[in-house]
This record gives C-alpha cells, sequence and structure tokens, in this order.
C-alpha cells in the first residue's frame, strides 16, 4: 500500500494519474492482477468479489448489498461530502447551502434510520461492502451537526462497526497523525 497525501496535491502526479485518472482516492493496483482501479464501490465491489467475503452470491442477498452500496455513492457520500464543505469548512458563506445541505444530510440519516430498524448491517445480518462503504461518512456526524443521540439506530450501528478491530485499524490511515473514531 501506498499513501497518497491529497493536501499535499500528489494526486496530480503522472504515476497516480495513470491509476486513477479522476485525480482522487482511494485507488487501487492489484499486483496479482496489474488491474488498476479508482472509485471506492469499484473497488469494494472488486476486493469482496476477489476474497469471497463481503458481498453475498446468492443473488437477492447481492442485489440488496449493491443497492445500498449505490446509495451511499450516490446520495450519502455525496451530500455529506457538500455538508462538510458548507457546515463545517465554510460556515456562514451560504445560508442556503448550509440549510439545503443540512436538510439533506438528517433525511439520508433517517434513511439510514429506518433501514437498520429491524437489522444488525444496512443489507440485514451480515457486514458488507455497504457497511464498510458508508460507516466513514457517518464517522463524520460532528462535520455535519448530527447528534447520534437523534438517530438511536444509526448510533447503534456506529458503534458497533466502530468497535471492529479491523476498523479500528484502519481509521486514520493515510494521514499525517494517527487519528481516534469520534464516539458520540
Amino acid at each position: 500500500a501506498i499513501s497518497t497525501n491529497i493536501n499535499r496535491d500528489r494526486q496530480f502526479t503522472p504515476e497516480f494519474q495513470a491509476i486513477s485518472p479522476n485525480n482522487k482516492i482511494p485507488a487501487i493496483v492489484d499486483h496479482d492482477s496489474g488491474l488498476s482501479l479508482m472509485e471506492s464501490g469499484a473497488i469494494l465491489i472488486y476486493l469482496a468479489e476477489k476474497t469471497g467475503t463481503l458481498l453475498p452470491v446468492e443473488p437477492v442477498r447481492r442485489y440488496d448489498v449493491l443497492q445500498w452500496l449505490m446509495w451511499q455513492m450516490g446520495g450519502l457520500g455525496p451530500m455529506l461530502g457538500q455538508g462538510h464543505h458548507f457546515l463545517k469548512n465554510n460556515p456562514g458563506k451560504s445560508e442556503y447551502a448550509e440549510k439545503r445541505f443540512s436538510g439533506e444530510i438528517h433525511r439520508l440519516y433517517g434513511v439510514l434510520e429506518r433501514q437498520l430498524e429491524e437489522r444488525r448491517h444496512i443489507a440485514g445480518g451480515d457486514y458488507s461492502i455497504a457497511d464498510i462503504a458508508a460507516w466513514p461518512w457517518i464517522s463524520r456526524f460532528e462535520w455535519q451537526r448530527v447528534d447520534l443521540n437523534d438517530y438511536p439506530e444509526v448510533k447503534r450501528w456506529y458503534l458497533d462497526i466502530a468497535g471492529r478491530p479491523a476498523v479500528k485499524r484502519g481509521y486514520g490511515v493515510g494521514g499525517e497523525k494517527p487519528v481516534e473514531i469520534p464516539l458520540p
């Protein structure tokens, strides 16, 4: 694994651009096959299929995981990311944007809350790539001005995943210094 510090514009080097033409992280090169991939959803699907874990084979369960992965990629990630821009990094610059993204953030938390009411994980009982994709966005709840106590099922799910040894090891990888997982 090679860490790419986007705060130092390393994603714009020709070497990185050969792997990720969109100049974004994450991106991987599988040295077993020589395949390079960009975009987190594609990478998660590829790694799940390669390892035979975190993505069911049975079609109904598989598509349940994939639909929630696409929900994260098309809604949760982009909307929470815009919320970070306006609510954390540029507060007071646009009342309209703060209101719009705050409302959308709470709507998406509500969707996740309802989904988790009768499920341990987003796509059912098993931890999957849908959880892996969504959890890091929820881990920035403070940036989004969200009180997880308002979403008890999301809080339960968040804390459950935060306690996983692999999540603890991986949180903050690639940063300048170790980062503690925020707890509500």
